[in-house]
């Protein structure tokens, strides 16, 4: 059984996600044991709430610097016992002891077709703004794992979705996560919990037959 911390900041959409994949035999052989909050007023921490999920907050203003900060989300994920890791709009920089202690097992999902849009900088609703200045016509979101780099570690699946011609941030952004973040974050977490995904020893994607 996989053992899946989510980090949150925010409205929690695809931490929802992910819950109604679980609850609807989606996703196989894995639970949440923790969702670890930076915000203290994240509706996020709610919807853990109301689906029995063991939350806690990470705060930066609760700590003296950053390293103490760093230390602390550092333990909360391994006090809850995770194998793996889910950035769900999780608005931090990860600490470098992080991304090498789980090194595999931090997956992160980013609303666009990585590399176009993403980086530091492009995050929620500024991703979107960009890609609809740029003229772009097909934009989607990417689920990759997690390394030292900001939205570089090696993709695991991306899902297309169409531009239109009237559309504005806030209906792009909304588009995006229906027709693909909600789809592959779960259709990621199911096949890393069953065997399906994994990276080699070059950091590479490895995927075995469904």
């Amino acid at each position: 059984m996989l053992k899946i911390a989510v980090l949150v900041s925010g409205g929690g959409t695809n931490l929802q996600a992910i819950i109604d994949a679980l609850a609807e035999g989606r996703i196989t052989n894995a639970k949440i044991v923790r969702v670890i909050s930076n915000k203290k007023d994240a509706y996020a921490l709610e919807r853990a709430q109301k689906a029995g999920i063991p939350a806690q907050t990470v705060c930066r203003s609760d700590h003296p610097d950053k390293e103490s900060f760093d230390g602390a989300l550092i333990k909360a994920i391994d006090d809850a016992g995770a194998d793996l890791v889910v950035l769900a709009g999780f608005l931090v920089v990860l600490p470098g002891e992080l991304t090498e202690k789980y090194a595999g097992r931090i997956i992160n999902i980013h609303p666009s077709l990585i590399p176009s849009f993403c980086g530091k900088g492009y995050y929620g609703l500024k991703v979107h703004e960009e890609a609809l200045k740029r003229g772009v016509k097909v934009t989607g979101a990417t689920v990759h794992f997690v390394d030292a780099g900001c939205d570089t570690g090696p993709i695991i699946m991306q899902k297309a979705v169409c531009i239109e011609d009237n559309d504005t941030p806030e209906v792009l952004q909304k588009r995006v996560m229906e027709q693909a973040e909600w789809v592959i974050l779960p259709e990621a977490i199911d096949d890393i919990a069953n065997g399906r995904i994994a990276v080699d020893s070059s950091g590479r994607v490895v995927r075995k037959g469904k």
